[in-house]
């Protein structure tokens, strides 16, 4: 099996708790397909590089996936059915990185910056 990271985003207009069930369902998935999902993170409610269906932010996920290729190309179907997803991404990689994203790691020095002030 392989490694992949697969970075999916979604409609700003949801909860974050939609986005969590969603990011859940589709782990579930996964797992019924053969794969296994090695660490979900929620980058949270973003601005966009440029608008995607008239949205200027969005939700961003990022799933670390060990899956065969067949269960990612099911999962992607799956995804542009689905409404609520404005993009997905998905990128082979030859292992996962433990530390946390670069995203997460900055929103948390932001964090301590702010605590220290």
């Amino acid at each position: 099996m392989s490694l992949y990271e697969h970075v999916v985003i979604s409609r700003p207009d949801i909860s974050s708790t939609q986005v969590e069930e969603m990011v859940e369902s589709l782990s579930k998935k996964i797992t019924n397909l053969g794969g296994s999902v090695a660490k979900v993170e929620y980058w949270g409610l973003r601005n966009l590089a440029y608008r995607m269906n008239k949205n200027r932010k969005a939700h961003y996920s990022l799933l670390q996936v060990e899956a065969p290729a067949g269960a990612l190309h099911e999962i992607e179907r799956q995804h542009r059915i689905n409404e609520d997803i404005l993009r997905y991404m998905t990128i082979r990689v030859d292992a996962f990185d433990p530390e946390p994203s670069t995203i997460l790691a900055k929103r948390e020095e932001r964090k301590r910056r702010e605590k220290r002030d």
